[in-house]
């Protein structure tokens, strides 16, 4: 029963590992033909590029929380010490990016540049 369910596990992770791949595949195939589209029409404002880079990170985390759910069912029968050691390291990365991505966009959607503020506020 166990040896059934292990297997069970490790082809539920390999769907949702996959899901991650396209999400990856996706958000980077959106970015460049966003980018390709912005250079070839000449409009290159940094804006524009904030935009597109921003959606591409929330892809990349997207997919990172779908590597991080592939990584907790392929860890659940009997982890080894490297696999805890990478659904840590999956883990730390997709919370550093995703705290560092709302940073940007709550940066990217304030009305007011920070600078434009005087340091109050």
């Amino acid at each position: 029963m166990e040896s059934l369910l292990h297997s069970i596990a490790h082809s539920i992770a390999l769907a949702i590992q996959a899901v991650a791949i396209a999400f990856v595949t996706a958000g980077s195939a959106l970015a460049l033909i966003k980018a390709a589209r912005m250079l070839i029409a000449g409009k290159r404002t940094k804006g524009e590029f904030q935009m597109i880079w921003l959606n591409h990170a929330r892809w990349l985390v997207a997919a990172l929380t779908f590597l991080l759910a592939a990584d907790i069912v392929e860890t659940s029968f009997s982890p080894t010490w490297n696999e805890l050691g990478g659904l840590a390291a999956v883990a730390m990365i997709r919370t550093f990016l995703s705290y560092f991505l709302d940073r940007e966009m709550e940066y990217a959607e304030s009305p007011v540049p920070r600078s434009a503020t005087g340091g109050q506020g």
